[in-house]
């Protein structure tokens, strides 16, 4: 007789969906292992010291989508989680000595942005309300597993008749949800179809207003605001509320790292084990089932079921011998869009960017939120078509944010944290290797935040630089993509990973994806990881 397998579950992958999958099996009573290849959990949510004294958050760098429910159902608060709130949360410098400085206090938004424009300052708070609206009508969509409309052929995917009447009852509630937008309806397809930009421009008039607001819609994204698809990017990231209120965002004291310890803590505490060291060499099938992983180590893991928090190409094409699926799901899979053009720079610095257009290295709030150097609209879109020509912008879209301005455990007396995150840099080159000119082209970044604060190069100290290439080597993130694969609309909803595999299983049974290549997709939430033990614990 052969023996029971050690593990209920074995998680591939530390990242925090990873362990908000692992925490909720195991408060259900399952035995559940997580085997992470660093040395460290978190993932891409990783506090990291980038020289003595200073502590960033080596690749995400902010908290808002994280569910509520997560939060609460894992008591993250009693296992050291905390969150920062930043007010002003945003803060944009001009070329031409003016800036804009927006947050969660309204009067502050109605007086900045009636300096451009009375209009616009009348305007806004329909504009917020709006997207307030649709974000509620849709964020259960996030908690649910997509509803699958799709005539797809048994050899695709075969569902039993509970499946399907499942999936029926989905499709209800989705319709309902989109039916309680009302007159909203048409404009909320179009955001989460739609451009962005002449979404803006419809709305507003001022150019520093809407390029504040447009640099949400392309983060992370490999496209401009005028792109198909930049709608849904701008309306996923108000769909929070873990920064203290909607869209905006906090930072996590002691950096990303610390919420990832907080997860760990609550899913050991419910049992789990965790294994760091431990790389994933293949997950192990017999009979068309998971029964394990292999280690690089040789070592064999038996499990009943395995839960993938790496990306789908790894997952699918790396760490799964391919005549276990389907030709026509390897196909999709091989489909799926990994286009990046994200760069991380972390910089401990002497003091505070003295911006010209308000002076001062002291504290103040143009320091506390994120900071934007993006002057205009155009400027997003000639940074884009760089990167379309396989270029590194010549004049990059820099987001700054200094997370020692509120959390002073990060550097030393007087010193700060600055985290800058750079827009276009495409991970395929025209004519170079990011091994060679990654150094050089941060060295661009900090010079064009120094056009706006003359002191910024000189008071840089260290400096961490992750190109897109670093990126996919350190974290795992595929083609450096911060999503676990792009999120334009034929890569969301019931299209995520690949069209009709949206409920996190799998061609292999007992294997699940549990990661942000499932939807809802990326961000700091924990849904596909809650999502994905859901299911696992209703099969």
């Amino acid at each position: 007789m052969t023996a029971a397998p050690a593990y209920d579950c074995i998680v591939v992958g530390a990242g925090h969906n990873g362990l908000v999958c692992a925490a909720y099996l195991a408060r259900a009573g399952r035995k559940v292992l997580v085997l992470e290849r660093r040395g460290i959990v978190g993932g891409a949510a990783v506090s990291e010291e980038i020289a003595p004294g200073y502590r960033a958050s080596t690749a995400s760098y902010l908290i808002s989508l994280l569910l509520p429910q997560v939060e609460r159902e894992l008591d993250l608060k009693a296992h050291g989680y905390r969150v920062l709130a930043r007010n002003p949360s945003s803060f944009t410098p001009l070329p031409d000595g003016r800036s804009l400085l927006m947050g969660p206090d309204a009067a502050l938004n109605r007086r900045e942005i009636a300096k451009f424009s009375a209009r616009d300052a009348e305007v806004y708070p329909r504009y917020e309300s709006w997207l307030t609206r649709v974000a509620e009508a849709l964020e259960p969509a996030l908690e649910d597993i997509p509803p699958d409309l799709l005539p797809l052929p048994a050899t695709y995917r075969r569902r039993g008749l509970r499946e399907r009447i499942a999936n029926a009852v989905r499709a209800l509630r989705f319709h309902r949800r989109l039916k309680a937008l009302g007159d909203d309806l048409p404009a909320a397809l179009e955001l989460l179809a739609g451009p962005a930009r002449p979404i803006l421009d419809r709305w507003f008039e001022s150019e520093a207003l809407k390029v504040t607001l447009a640099t949400d819609a392309i983060i992370g994204a490999f496209a401009p605001p005028s792109a198909p698809g930049t709608g849904y990017v701008l309306l996923h990231h108000v769909m929070g509320t873990a920064g203290g209120a909607r869209g905006v965002w906090g930072y996590v004291e002691g950096g990303m790292g610390a919420l990832s310890e907080a997860l760990r803590r609550s899913a050991e505490s419910a049992g789990v084990e965790v294994r760091v060291g431990a790389e994933v060499a293949r997950i192990e099938v017999s009979d068309g089932a998971t029964n394990g992983v292999r280690l690089t180590s040789g070592e064999f893991i038996a499990a009943r079921h395995v839960a993938s928090n790496a990306t789908p190409e790894v997952t699918f094409r790396k760490l799964l011998e391919q005549d276990r699926l389907p030709p026509a799901f390897r196909e999709a899979v091989a489909r799926i869009d990994y286009s990046s053009a994200t760069m991380k720079i972390n910089l401990a610095v002497s003091e505070l960017p003295d911006f010209a257009c308000l002076p001062g290295t002291a504290l103040g709030p143009q320091h506390r939120g994120t900071i934007h150097i993006s002057p205009s609209m155009d400027y997003l879109e000639d940074a884009y078509e760089d990167a379309r020509r396989g270029l590194p912008s010549r004049a990059p879209v820099v987001e700054l944010t200094i997370p020692s301005s509120v959390d002073r455990t990060l550097a030393p007396e007087g010193h700060h944290i600055v985290q800058m995150f750079v827009q276009y840099a495409p991970y395929r080159l025209a004519d170079a290797h990011w091994d060679a000119i990654g150094e050089d082209y941060a060295q661009r970044c900090i010079d064009t935040v120094t056009a706006y604060a003359p002191n910024f190069a000189a008071s840089v100290l260290h400096r961490q630089v992750l190109t897109p290439l670093e990126l996919e080597r350190r974290f795992g993130l595929t083609g450096g993509n911060i999503f676990h694969g792009a999120m334009p609309l034929h890569q969301l909803f019931g299209f995520r990973p690949v069209p009709g595999w949206s409920d996190h299983r799998t061609p292999v049974r007992g294997l699940y994806l549990c990661g942000a290549g499932a939807h809802p997709g990326g961000g700091v939430s924990g849904a596909p990881g809650r999502n994905a033990a859901r299911v696992m614990l209703g099969d």
